[in-house]
C-alpha cells in the first residue's frame, strides 16, 4: 500500500508540475492541490501505522506485548486480536479518551 501512495503521490506531484501555479482561475487546480493534501495524508498515516506495527513487533521480541504501558496488567486478547498495535489495556485506553475530551 505504501509503495502504492508514493506512485499517486508522483503522479500527482508531475501533474502539479506541468500545469499553471493559479488554483484559484485554473478549475484543476483545486482538484490538482486537494490530491495531493489527501495523498499527504494518507502517506502519514501510513507511515504512523508502520511505525506502531514496528512498535509491536520490538514488544513482542521484548516479550512484553501483552503487557499494558499504562497500568502494567495485561492487554486482553480479544483487544490485541481487533488492534494488533494496542499497547495499553482498554480500561486505561478508555482514561486516555477522558482526558482528551476535557
Amino acid at each position: 500500500m505504501a509503495e502504492s501512495l508514493m506512485r499517486q503521490w508522483d503522479g500527482v506531484v508531475e501533474a502539479a508540475a506541468s500545469t499553471a501555479n493559479d488554483d484559484e482561475h485554473d478549475p484543476e487546480g483545486p482538484t490538482i492541490a486537494y490530491e495531493r493534501e489527501q495523498l499527504q495524508a494518507m502517506r502519514e498515516h501510513v507511515r504512523a501505522e508502520l511505525t506502531d506495527l514496528d512498535r509491536a513487533a520490538q514488544r513482542l521480541r521484548e516479550g512484553v506485548y501483552w503487557t499494558c504501558e499504562g497500568c502494567g496488567g495485561p492487554i486482553a486478547a480479544a483487544r490485541l486480536g481487533a488492534r494488533p498495535t494496542a499497547r495499553t489495556c482498554i480500561g486505561c485506553a478508555g482514561k486516555a479518551q477522558t482526558r482528551y475530551r476535557s
